[in-house]
C-alpha cells in the first residue's frame, strides 16, 4: 500500500513539474477551443468587417512603430509608443462598433481614454503639442480631428 502511494505521489509530482515547466503560452493556447475555419468566420458580416478593420488597425500600428531612429532616445520612444497606444485605441473603437459584451465595451471605453491620456502625456514630456480633446471615436466624423483642442507643452526647467 505504501509503495502504491509513493508511486502515485511521484507520478503526481512529476506531472506538476512538467506542467509548471511548460511555457505559459503553450498552456494558454491549449485552454482555448480551436479557431473556427475561415469560411465560418466570414459567414457573419459583422465578423468579416471586424476582422478587416482589426487587420488594418494592426497594420497601421506596426507601420507607425517602425519609426526611423533619430538619435534622441526619448523622442524615439515616443515615436514608437504613440502608434502602439493608438493601435490599442483603434482596436477598442472596433470593439465598440461590433462587440456585444457590455463588460468588454466598458473596458474598451477605458482603454480609449487611458491611451489618449498617455499619448498626450508622452508628447508633452518631450515638448510636443498634444491633442487633448477629440470627437468621440465611434461618432460620424471622428476621423476629422481638425476641431480638436491643442495643448501646448509646459515649459521645462
Amino acid at each position: 500500500m505504501m509503495r502504491f502511494l509513493k508511486a502515485a505521489f511521484g507520478a503526481l509530482l512529476l506531472r506538476a513539474i512538467f506542467i509548471f515547466a511548460l511555457p505559459p503560452l503553450v498552456l494558454a493556447h491549449e485552454a482555448h477551443p480551436p479557431a473556427p475555419p475561415p469560411a465560418a468566420a466570414a459567414a457573419s458580416t459583422d465578423e468579416a468587417a471586424f476582422l478587416r478593420e482589426n487587420e488594418a488597425a494592426m497594420t497601421r500600428m506596426m507601420d507607425g512603430m517602425a519609426a526611423k531612429p533619430t538619435g534622441d532616445i526619448d523622442r524615439d520612444f515616443v515615436a514608437m509608443m504613440a502608434p502602439h497606444h493608438q493601435g490599442a485605441i483603434d482596436m477598442a473603437i472596433i470593439e465598440l462598433r461590433y462587440g456585444k459584451n457590455e463588460q468588454l465595451r466598458r473596458i474598451a471605453q477605458e482603454i480609449i481614454v487611458d491611451q489618449m491620456q498617455e499619448i498626450a502625456a508622452m508628447k508633452l514630456a518631450i515638448g510636443e503639442r498634444a491633442d487633448v480633446s477629440q470627437p468621440a471615436p465611434t461618432q460620424p466624423g471622428a476621423e476629422d480631428h481638425s476641431h480638436s483642442m491643442i495643448m501646448s507643452p509646459t515649459p521645462q526647467k
